[in-house]
């Protein structure tokens, strides 16, 4: 018997439950970062950018582990290449980059330099 989890119709319901996650991660994670940046005085037209930095990276994270337990690290490139290969739909916001933990780490030093910046023009 042929890998059962490698098909179009577990790839769809990975991605659909990855779909469904996104915005209550990206809210989970963006608090924080807005509370303690409002408590500090930063201007909101920082730290929204900022918040959303440094989410973006946590909630990736936590989808790639998805994709991980649901494939298995063997097989989860098969999952990443269907994605990459349906650019117009279920691939529509994916790029391979997002996986990379280099590509992760940059978008929190991005939030960082955002929130140092926000702090140094604060009034």
């Amino acid at each position: 018997m042929k890998h059962q989890e490698l098909n179009l119709k577990n790839f769809k319901r990975i991605h659909l439950i990855n779909s469904l996650l996104c915005i209550p991660l990206l809210l989970l994670f963006t608090w924080p970062y807005i509370y303690i940046a409002r408590f500090v005085g930063i201007e909101d037209f920082l730290a929204y950018p900022g918040a959303a930095f440094f989410a973006i990276p946590f909630m990736i994270t936590i989808l790639h582990g998805h994709v991980t337990i649901a494939l298995g690290s063997v097989h989860r490139h098969h999952y990443y290449e269907w994605l990459a290969e349906t650019p117009l739909t279920y691939g529509l916001l994916f790029y391979p980059m997002m996986i990379r933990t280099r590509f992760r780490l940059m978008l929190l030093v991005v939030s960082l330099l955002l929130f140092i910046t926000g702090f140094a023009l604060q009034t």
